[in-house]
């Protein structure tokens, strides 16, 4: 399916002084991103932000259609850039076949320019929007509580909660779904905190006819339903009911297994079979990760020994999205060698597909084959959580009479090359990794 990279982090332009130059900074990055295989970008909110504080990330969106072009809020570019600087990027991005991932956030909205009183509660509230683009103005009959519904599922902060089944609401969204994709040229969606109102919209957004340049396009979309692995696939289930283009979800239990792994002394590699996640339970509509704005800047970061997650996912099922500070600022991508995040995408793209058959496990030892589909011959993954020497075991696979080396490998301590190995007449050989380490093999 391709592996996703989240292009920002929490203060992104800041931290590494880009401030207004994000767009310039992610295209620049475009070519070599696309070389090692990528094949999508998930950029941050795109809108005009409220910025009560300063500049933000978009996640208080103030006017949706202002991409940097009027000057409101503190600045006319975004803190990410100008809208030519953003279609720039979408162009450049396009010309090397990865696909744009726009973060939308449709929960709520932030910045009012007045206060109003809510009738139905009798109190003022900030909900009167006159934004400079003149697109979707809205007032108190936009927000809970509203008319049109009593209860709202969930609330962010103090920021007003739009009404989605007010009919203006929910039309104006729609219109800006079709500007992102047949206008701006965005290629999907990820819905921000759907936690926040009902299901239905994103059904909407995934189902909704969508034409581009003259042809019917169908967008990509997840959701970040940050919950259990069964309350997810409940919501899963219900945004996809009657749904011909259904939403991934996050993976947020199978994240909390991975951090584990890397930070827990002592975690056992059989938890990997047990632990309840929703690659486990339905890998067709799963992106898994590492680590995100979110968990890394709210006190839930894996501290040790990151890559023994991101070998994981880069070798399993689901859709796998790299986080950039863990690729660019920590250092990870170690391109140009197979023993960081760049090779492991390779790995993703030219050898990880069909089915996962775990070949052996033990508290210290996982060894776990993919069976290969079409042009992707499969691998053999062996992840050794014994800190003091290599471990490996003799496994059945599925080819016989194969010569294997290694692609992809790392340890905490000894990058030593796993030597070769060639399977019998039986498909049987022995699969070895590095000290607190992995090890990826694929046929010669």
């Amino acid at each position: 399916m391709g592996v996703m990279l989240q292009t920002f982090f929490w203060d992104c332009p800041h931290v590494d002084h880009k401030e207004f130059q994000w767009w310039n900074y992610i295209r620049e990055q475009v070519p070599s991103l696309a070389k090692v295989g990528f094949t999508s970008l998930w950029l941050p909110p795109i809108h005009k932000a409220a910025n009560l504080g300063g500049p933000s990330m978009g996640y208080d969106p103030y006017d949706f259609y202002d991409l940097g072009e009027f000057d409101q809020k503190g600045s006319i570019p975004t803190w990410f850039g100008t809208k030519a600087e953003l279609l720039s990027l979408i162009e450049t991005a396009h010309s090397h076949k990865l696909s744009l991932i726009a973060d939308v956030v449709l929960n709520h909205n932030s910045g009012a320019d007045e206060q109003e009183l809510n009738p139905i509660i009798n109190q003022p509230r900030w909900t009167l929007f006159n934004p400079k683009s003149g697109k979707f103005p809205r007032n108190w009959e936009c927000f809970h509580p509203s008319l049109y519904e009593s209860w709202d599922e969930g609330t962010f902060g103090e920021m007003p909660d739009l009404s989605h089944r007010n009919p203006y609401v929910y039309t104006e969204l729609l219109k800006l779904a079709r500007w992102f994709i047949e206008e701006l040229g965005f290629d999907g969606f990820r819905y921000d905190f759907v936690k926040g109102y009902g299901a239905n919209t994103i059904a909407a957004f995934q189902e909704y006819r969508y034409m581009r340049d003259g042809k019917p396009f169908v967008p990509y979309g997840v959701a970040e339903f940050w919950d259990s692995a069964s309350n997810t696939l409940h919501w899963v289930g219900e945004a996809n009911f009657s749904n011909s283009n259904p939403v991934d979800a996050f993976d947020f239990p199978l994240r909390e297994m991975l951090k584990s792994l890397c930070d827990q002394y002592g975690f056992s590699l059989n938890n990997l079979i047990t632990w309840e996640t929703i690659l486990q339970k339905q890998p067709q509509t799963t992106v898994t990760f590492v680590e995100n704005h979110d968990l890394r800047d709210e006190g839930r970061p894996i501290i040790n020994d990151k890559l023994l997650a991101y070998s994981y996912i880069l070798t399993h099922e689901g859709y796998p999205c790299v986080f950039w500070h863990d690729y660019f600022n920590h250092n990870l991508a170690l391109d140009g060698t197979p023993n960081g995040i760049a090779a492991l995408v390779g790995v993703h793209e030219k050898y990880a597909a069909g089915a996962t058959n775990i070949l052996y496990i033990d508290d210290s030892l996982y060894i776990m084959q993919r069976a290969g589909f079409d042009d992707q011959p499969g691998l053999i993954y062996v992840l050794n959580n014994r800190g003091d020497n290599w471990n490996g075991r003799l496994v059945t696979t599925n080819w016989s009479n194969a010569s294997f080396g290694p692609v992809a490998w790392w340890s905490k301590t000894d990058l030593s090359r796993p030597i070769n190995q060639s399977t019998d007449r039986d498909g049987r050989a022995q699969f070895y990794a590095p000290p607190r380490g992995y090890a990826v093999y694929a046929i010669k």
